[in-house]
């Protein structure tokens, strides 16, 4: 899950309770959603957040949440915009593959060291979740000082987005004293390297100029020119992407965490060429939900004032209509713009939960008859992992969610081979993230992942999963095989098959099934190392010793034996 870095002292003094401990703000924090991880170096808390809530990437938000929880603030809160008095005109050369834009400028705010921090940590916290790594959305924050133009000029100040040739005009780019096409900053610079795949192809590449010159080149870097420091007072925020709705609601976060530290927000006018906005677009949206099914959701009964008060903790506003069935309360609730996440009643209701309070629900049974039990796949997998544990594995949980590259492409597979593994992915249409584009269709990948990552600790490291897979299937009702796989690697100097297939065949044992290991191919694993896992006559699974080109794939040093096979088989 995300994290984010809020220094308590600086949450205290936006929440204006300076009177708690941070053990208070803790448990207080704790009953928004966000668990406290440990302190970071510098002591500001590490905290775990839901990433729906984007609105809680900064501690302006955290704080602003915080108020509502204690009652200081109640409703649905829009701040005022000043006329627009500047101008983004669309040019037509700019890139068809990235056409729209945003922005707002942001007057009078008061940055220190710690508030520069939490807005750069926004800026690239909204980069990896809401723009998709920058991909479908990227923000750049300007000095508005350093931009040509001045409202007492004749006429607004004009911003321009354009497309411009790869070698095309000069500027010097943030972190670096020499001028540098946008091809050299791709090549050159670590930050365009870093985001160089965003843009490479382009025929042109997209750019924002004043009447100065080049002075961003989005979704890469800004210009050194117009860097924010703690001495500007005035700021110009752009926001290119794929997607307007996805820039606009980005534009609104940021705004909002401007305005808590004080700072006036004036509209900008966006040109386009058939049409004309002004943004930041601070509209609200309303949802309509019965008095009737929060209670039901809940399971607590409410009075309509006890309602009205629960949305207005939640900075949400709620008002009581007639529905369409006789005598039917329903209330209309109106959703201020900074939050994204709103989009079915049942998001109302876990706010109203949450304003309610889930510790004060009293469990109860459900007036059904029957009582539930273990089911019996279930039973399964915890003797399986019983006797996994006995066999020296530790047990692992990890995401079902990952990526072609890391189900596939690192493990040398492809998804039509006939092989253990393989499969057509259970792809997300619309993922949140690029790293969890759609479910993974065997285990191995998971965890050779966690391998990966623990490099730094001792060996041997036998580690073992009881996990979800999934792969297309049409001939299934759903159209997707679900399925449930047993796997294991043992990561150690001297590991090797007859490792693996002891710890195999004890398994098979405890479990009475008749287990075969005949030669087989697989890519994945060192040819003539590897066999298919039988178990009474039925291929199940692989068992191999994992090739070296698939080590050194994930920085491993040390030899890796492994074996995967669908649960189902130990019945």
């Amino acid at each position: 899950m995300p994290t984010v870095d809020i220094d308590p002292d600086e949450l205290r003094e936006l929440t204006g309770h300076e009177e708690k401990s941070d053990e208070e703000l803790q448990a207080d924090l704790f009953g928004l959603g966000l668990e406290f991880e440990g302190r970071t170096e510098d002591g500001a808390f590490e905290l775990e957040f839901a990433p729906d809530r984007l609105d809680r990437l900064s501690v302006e938000g955290v704080a602003r949440s915080m108020r509502y929880q204690y009652g200081d603030a109640r409703g649905v809160h829009v701040p005022a915009t000043n006329s627009a008095e500047w101008t983004i005109r669309v040019d037509e050369s700019v890139p068809d593959e990235r056409p729209y834009v945003t922005g707002a400028v942001i007057r009078d705010v008061d940055l220190d060291e710690e508030s520069l921090d939490s807005l750069i940590q926004l800026q690239e916290k909204l980069h990896a979740t809401m723009g998709r790594k920058r991909a479908k959305g990227a923000i750049g924050i300007h000095d508005l000082t350093m931009l040509r133009g001045s409202p007492a000029t004749e006429g607004n100040p004009t911003i321009e987005y354009v497309g411009i040739d790869p070698d095309g005009d000069r500027f010097v780019p943030l972190d670096s004293d020499a001028e540098l096409t946008p091809a050299e900053v791709l090549e050159e610079h670590d930050t365009g390297r870093t985001y160089a795949d965003l843009v490479s192809e382009y025929e042109r590449y997209p750019a924002i100029y004043d009447d100065i010159g080049l002075f961003s080149f989005p979704p890469v870097i800004n210009g050194r020119r117009t860097e924010v420091s703690t001495d500007s007072r005035d700021l110009f925020v752009e926001m290119t992407g794929t997607d307007q709705w996805t820039i606009d609601k980005m534009l609104n976060i940021v705004c909002y965490a401007l305005a808590a530290r004080g700072a006036t927000l004036e509209d900008i006018s966006v040109e386009y060429s058939d049409h004309e906005l002004v943004r930041p677009d601070l509209s609200t949206k309303t949802k309509t939900v019965s008095h009737d099914r929060i209670e039901t959701i809940l399971g607590i009964d409410l009075d309509p004032d006890e309602v009205i008060d629960l949305a207005e903790r939640s900075g949400l506003d709620a008002a009581k209509e007639e529905g369409d069935n006789d005598g039917e309360l329903v209330y209309e609730f109106t959703v201020p713009p900074y939050r994204v996440d709103v989009l079915h009643p049942l998001d109302i209701i876990d706010d109203l939960g949450r304003a309610y309070g889930f510790n004060e629900l009293e469990p109860k049974y459900p007036d059904i008859g029957t009582v539930g039990g273990r089911h019996e796949r279930s039973r399964l997998e915890d003797a399986t992992r019983t006797q996994l544990v006995g066999l020296g594995f530790e047990d692992l949980l990890n995401f079902h969610m990952i990526n072609e590259a890391e189900n596939y492409d690192r493990f040398d597979l492809d998804p039509d081979a006939d092989v253990y593994g393989a499969g057509e992915p259970a792809t997300i249409k619309e993922p949140y993230s690029e790293d969890f584009t759609m479910l993974r269709t065997w285990v191995m990948p998971s965890l050779l992942m966690v391998l990966e990552r623990n490099t730094h600790r001792a060996y041997p490291q036998h580690l073992a999963e009881i996990g979800f897979t999934a792969a297309v299937d049409e001939t299934e009702n759903i159209g997707i095989d679900e399925r449930r796989h047993v796997g294991a690697v043992l990561a150690n100097h001297d590991a090797g098959y007859e490792d693996a297939k002891a710890r195999l065949q004890a398994l098979a044992r405890r479990f009475d099934v008749e287990l075969e290991t005949p030669p087989t191919e697989h890519p994945t694993f060192i040819s003539g190392r590897t066999a298919a896992v039988v178990m009474d006559d039925e291929v199940v699974g692989v068992i191999g010793e994992v090739h070296p080109k698939i080590l050194v794939e994930h920085d491993l040093e040390v030899p890796v034996a492994a074996f995967e096979f669908d649960l189902a088989a130990l019945e």
